[in-house]
């Protein structure tokens, strides 16, 4: 066996007899994914305005089935077959050289910037469950937002195994939340009248929106799919866990907001406004019950931040990796730089799209298994980002199109996931791949 970095070298997979059915671990944990606030809070915002209630949740369909094919499906058998983790089996597409960075180190960085946005979103909603107005950078808003954010960083980087004993119940919280608004605005839902009618407009904002946000929990399906028994959980966990998540949890939000705007015009598109014309000791507990919701998400993007940086630079101790993310995540809150989640979604959607592009590539061009590392940089999987992230960052509505549909052009996650694909796959086909290493690997069934 070739001398392998350290980071694979003592990478050990994961048995079979360690495994569980896709119901107890994959499913429940996307679906507690999805049902962080920060999923649908401005879900309704911008798409509502240009079509139909009905029109957006199609494109919520399409967007969750998106998701599930080409960002997660083949991560997640990699895992499955494998037993190894993302940072191991991204080795093949981007090298055992190139792994430190691509997926290891930036998955690390991203993360530190969802916890960002866990940290601001939770402020926000503490405040508002206070009934104040919650405004970045008044000393109410940076208290809470370090005291927070240092609370679940710690949690995250010494305890994240108690968070994870208790996600599961945390999670059925947003879910019972979501359902009830849904029922106390139902009525309203026919008498919304869209303002402006640019169905495509709306098609395109919820695609990057719900692409973009679950871009790295896609290439994050590595890590599910290793816990795993066979093909038929990581496609059931899939299933359910994302295209059937990504409904309840983007639909229910949606049509809540147009049948509060529908009930009382002029309520606003963003899904605290909803919770606030409910009112009341309710409508105060509800936002206290979304921010301890999110304990989960702020550990766990902690924890992932610490972990990944620790292990693609083995000098640096995971608790030291995960407080300096928190330090920066907290800075990034406070200024209210991670408010903005649209430009967020298209961010992180633009940077791990075409790690997904071309880890689809690679296990489709190998036959569906994993060919094992690849020595050096593998410059494919490098072109293959940096082209497919140059597309996601950069306006592309200099291309010719009808009016009708010149709104699509700015689908950003998923023209950068393509360009990805293309080009990895296009090196490949040209003999481009570096030779591969032998590595043990703990084969489950297909």
């Amino acid at each position: 066996m070739a001398n392998l970095p350290s980071y694979i070298e003592k990478a050990v997979p994961n048995p079979p007899a360690n495994r569980a059915p896709w119901f107890k671990n994959t499913a429940p944990s996307y679906a507690g994914i999805f049902l962080w606030v920060v999923f649908f809070q401005a879900l309704a915002d911008g798409t509502l305005q240009h079509a139909s209630p009905l029109f957006c949740v199609g494109a919520l369909v399409l967007a969750g089935i998106l998701c599930y094919a080409l960002y997660y499906y083949a991560p997640a058998m990699l895992g499955m077959k494998t037993g190894y983790p993302l940072y191991v089996v991204g080795s093949s597409t981007f090298g055992t050289t190139g792994g430190y960075l691509m997926p290891g180190i930036l998955m690390g960085l991203l993360q530190i910037g969802w916890f960002a946005v866990a940290t601001f979103f939770a402020t926000q909603y503490i405040i508002e469950g206070l009934g104040k107005v919650p405004k970045t950078g008044t000393v109410l808003f940076t208290v809470i937002a370090i005291v927070w954010g240092y609370a679940t960083a710690t949690v995250g980087a010494k305890g994240v195994q108690y968070v994870a004993r208790v996600s599961q119940i945390l999670t059925v919280i947003p879910a019972l939340m979501v359902l009830f608004v849904f029922f106390k605005t139902a009525g309203g839902i026919s008498s919304f009248q869209v303002a402006d009618p640019n169905p495509m407009a709306s098609l395109s904002l919820i695609l990057t929106s719900v692409i973009g946000f679950f871009a790295t929990a896609g290439a994050a399906g590595a890590d599910f799919g290793m816990n795993a028994r066979n093909g038929s959980d990581v496609k059931l966990g899939g299933i359910f866990g994302i295209v059937v998540a990504t409904i309840y949890a983007g639909a229910l939000p949606v049509l809540s907001v147009a049948g509060a705007n529908g009930l009382h015009p002029g309520t606003g598109f963003t899904y605290d406004k909803v919770i606030g014309l409910i009112g009341g000791p309710i409508g105060s507990l509800m936002f206290f019950l979304f921010a301890v919701a999110s304990v989960v998400a702020s550990c766990f993007c902690s924890f992932i931040a610490g972990n990944s940086l620790a292990t693609m630079i083995p000098g640096v101790p995971r608790v030291t990796s995960s407080m300096v993310g928190a330090t920066i995540g907290i800075i990034l809150a406070v200024t209210g730089a991670a408010s903005n989640l649209i430009n967020i979604f298209s961010l992180v959607g633009a940077s791990f799209g075409p790690i997904c592009g071309a880890m689809l590539a690679d296990y489709l061009l190998s036959g569906g298994k994993w060919s094992g590392p690849r020595e050096g940089i593998n410059w494919a999987g490098y072109l293959a980002w940096a082209i497919g992230f140059a597309v996601g960052i950069i306006p592309i509505s200099f291309i010719p199109a009808p009016a009708s549909l010149k709104a699509l052009d700015q689908i950003a996650p998923l023209y950068s996931m393509i360009a990805g694909f293309i080009v990895y796959a296009a090196i490949a086909k040209l003999g481009g791949l570096p030779r591969a290493v032998s590595v043990p690997q703990a084969q489950a069934a297909d």
